[in-house]
């Protein structure tokens, strides 16, 4: 009655209650991370992830402890339960899981999470044409909506573009095509719901100042272009990956958002694991950073 009766006297006024301002909620951490080759069952192309390997991995992740962890190049569902198992050991619980079962044999899109699922847009076969001839985004992509707490949800796009190893087509025109359709994807998604908090990660094996980069961004300063989160080590550093064979370090994994979400990150909270396993674990290093969820 009292809350009625102001509602009342401020009508009378010629004004009307003011919104409540937007409810925040619990700091929630992602982190992306591209495993090398975490298979369980040795293959032509692919060898087993020795226990050392893994055991690595799953310390660099814990240490980390995300709520949500998205991974490339797992062989298969029993090893990501393999993973899952090793996390839950450290005390980190991520129950739920997402696979994305790609043309790559070897090397999967997957996610391990402690919010549920809630929609699932996930594509395993993505075909185009390249030179006249059939052609698959070899990883999918992973698509998934978490629902964080009742009044909010996040949604995840997880890729792994064409690796740089040598192609008939052409890797570098491979990559290039995956990524015009992942920006085709991404612009499906911001259609649909330009309010959508959007997050686009993992490991695109292109520098920032490459085309398949600029491609997936999108046009700058446009509605549904994306922005890069300057993820960084406490000494400043951005690499991401060390590629043996060339005695390289350089940037190729990316935290990508668009714009409804920005305002919900925690400054300063972009970051690379600087664990000292982390050449044991895998060839690239793991990305993360927080949010603060907003009741809009």
């Amino acid at each position: 009655m009292g809350g009625l009766f102001f509602a009342l006297i401020l009508s009378a006024a010629g004004r009307t209650p003011a919104a409540p301002p937007a409810q925040k909620f619990s700091e929630i951490l992602f982190a992306s991370y591209n495993l090398e080759n975490y298979t369980l069952v040795a293959s032509d192309r692919a060898r087993v992830k020795a226990i050392p390997s893994r055991d690595a991995v799953a310390d660099v992740s814990s240490e980390v402890h995300p709520d949500i962890l998205g991974v490339c190049e797992v062989g298969s569902r029993e090893a990501l339960a393999d993973l899952q198992e090793r996390l839950r050991q450290r005390g980190v619980d991520l129950p739920y899981a997402e696979f994305v079962n790609g043309p790559d044999p070897d090397r999967h899109l997957a996610l391990l999470s402690r919010f549920e699922t809630v929609r699932r847009d996930s594509r395993s076969e993505v075909p185009f044409e390249l030179n006249g001839l059939p052609e698959w985004v070899r990883r999918g992509f992973l698509d998934v909506t978490l629902q964080i707490n009742p009044r909010y949800e996040l949604r995840l796009v997880g890729v792994h573009l064409k690796s740089k190893l040598p192609s008939p087509a052409g890797e570098a025109l491979l990559r290039r095509s995956e990524a015009q359709l992942l920006r085709r994807h991404i612009d499906g998604i911001l259609q649909e719901n330009p309010r959508v908090n959007l997050l686009v990660y993992g490991d695109f094996n292109e520098t920032k100042e490459e085309p398949g980069i600029r491609e997936v961004l999108g046009p700058r300063g446009g509605l549904n272009s994306l922005s890069d989160l300057l993820a960084e080590d406490s000494n400043g550093d951005r690499w991401t990956h060390f590629r043996s064979f060339s005695d390289v370090y350089s940037r190729i994994d990316f935290l990508l958002v668009n714009q409804a979400l920005r305002p919900e990150l925690v400054p300063g909270r972009a970051r690379i694991s600087q664990n000292p396993q982390w050449r044991r674990a895998s060839d690239h290093r793991m990305l993360y950073f927080s949010l603060i969820p907003q009741d809009r």
